[in-house]
């Protein structure tokens, strides 16, 4: 007989059931009565539509297990870890830069126990938790000063609101840009409080388009690394140290937004136009501010460095509070930086840097790997690729890096519903489609993935 919305059971009904008295005694009575409306709401949407869904018999243990598999997805956690199979290699969507395991293990000893965050163990009184990064910062840039707040783009507004707070900025319309999250630099100098003042053109901007804009109210000069664009053909632009010299004579601010930013020469691996923040400093730039989480390859911080008088009057800000940066992103911070001090070699032991520098044959071994395993497997439809990656990360978004690719076709099967598959994995699997066919890019996987990987397409491959 077809059920009807009055054979719907009650919710209080159920929750006295047996049955359903072990799933609240597992879990808790509000998630198992949540749950139950969940399914209940189901089968009464489908009624008034017109459809005859299949009631589940309510008393079984059956239904007792489904409803408790149920609860435990809800429970699981959202935030969790995924194969990046994509090329790009810090990959915004995905978590940006791994971390290093010194990086790693240094957030969980800081948070498994009290630490001396603000606490001088010298003196035994309350310290600064900006020291504990500070002095690496700048053995490691030959910056005055630093300090450290919870990302670049809080980084930007500081040094702003610090310097610039009710005067004007200058800055060249050629790089006044947007990155992910419609984070736009006018925007950013507005809300800091200061005037923009726009110089030159989109193509061409030279000192004097900046050295005509200075007046008594301008307190800073504002470059910004276009690293997630380019301008190509009839351009120019100053050099720093003509830019330098000129907010020297006129006693403001150079500072430099870089985005992303790096500790050493990355030219040698296909990144020429990423500039070193310590030669930056040494051109004449007063402030300069950069990512911990990009190609440096450490956690989520936004970076300050430069002028011990300015980076002294960014502590005291009282913006400072609010966008100070945790003790584990510190903890992880302090040992990334670590890794570029010898007897390390960053370009060896920094996750980003390792899969930024490591040899083509190494990454075609890898894809060989994979595709010999998944036909062993016998799935079919596995091919070898010569592929493309990118650094991602608003980085050189043109700049490709020589890669592997392993690629999947199953019969009946679309692409956007094996990434679909691939995705819904225990481990998920996300990788990018070309020509009606799954990419699996083998640049920024880890040998160690490469079961999972296996894994997980032949689940699919059953089905």
């Amino acid at each position: 007989m077809q059920k009807t919305l009055s054979d719907l059971p009650q919710i209080q009904t159920l929750l006295g059931l047996p049955t359903i008295a072990d799933v609240i005694a597992r879990f808790s009575h509000a998630e198992t009565a949540d749950a139950l409306r969940e399914i209940i709401a189901g089968l009464r949407a489908d009624l008034r539509a017109g459809r005859a869904p299949l009631f589940p018999d309510f008393q079984s243990m059956e239904f007792a297990e489904a409803l408790s598999a149920r609860i435990e997805v809800a429970r699981a956690p959202s935030l969790t870890p995924v194969i990046n199979a994509t090329g790009i290699l810090i990959h915004t969507n995905l978590g940006r830069a791994r971390m290093a395991p010194q990086a790693i293990a240094a957030m969980q000893a800081t948070g498994a126990a009290a630490s001396n965050l603000e606490f001088d163990l010298a003196t035994g009184k309350r310290g600064s938790r900006h020291s504990h990064v500070e002095h690496l910062i700048c053995t490691l840039t030959g910056a005055e000063a630093a300090v450290v707040v919870n990302n670049c783009a809080a980084a930007v507004l500081l040094g702003l609101m610090g310097t610039a707070n009710g005067r004007s900025v200058v800055a060249s319309r050629g790089e006044l840009i947007e990155i992910g999250g419609s984070f736009r630099l006018p925007d950013v100098i507005a809300q800091s409080g200061a005037t923009l003042r726009e110089v030159g053109t989109t193509n061409k901007t030279r000192v004097d388009d900046y050295a005509r804009a200075i007046d008594a109210d301008t307190a800073v000069l504002l470059k910004s690394h276009t690293s997630n664009f380019k301008i190509v053909g009839f351009t120019a632009a100053p050099d720093r140290r003509d830019l330098a010299r000129l907010a020297a004579q006129h006693d403001v601010i150079l500072m430099e937004d870089l985005g992303s930013g790096v500790l050493i020469d990355l030219s040698p691996y296909g990144l020429p136009d990423e500039p070193v923040v310590a030669d930056i400093l040494k051109s004449g730039v007063d402030l300069v501010m950069f990512s911990g989480d990009k190609l440096l390859g450490g956690p989520q911080a936004g970076i300050i460095a430069g002028r011990a008088d300015i980076v002294a009057d960014l502590k005291a800000h009282p913006l400072m509070r609010a966008l100070r940066v945790d003790k584990s992103s510190l903890a992880a911070l302090e040992a990334t930086l670590r890794l570029y001090l010898p007897p390390f070699d960053p370009v060896q032991t920094i996750p980003v840097l390792q899969m930024l520098s490591a040899p083509l044959a190494q990454v075609e071994s890898r894809a060989i790997t994979l595709t010999d395993a998944l036909t062993a497997k016998g799935v079919s439809g596995v091919a070898l690729h010569e592929s493309a990656a990118y650094v991602g990360g608003g980085s050189l978004p043109d700049q490709a890096l020589p890669s592997f690719a392993v690629s999947l076709r199953m019969p009946d099967v679309s692409a956007q519903k094996l990434t679909a598959a691939l995705r819904a994995q225990k481990t998920p699997v996300i990788g990018r489609i070309e020509r009606d066919q799954v990419m699996l890019d083998m640049r920024t996987v880890w040998d160690a993935e490469l079961p999972a990987i296996v894994a997980a397409v032949e689940q699919i491959n059953r089905r």
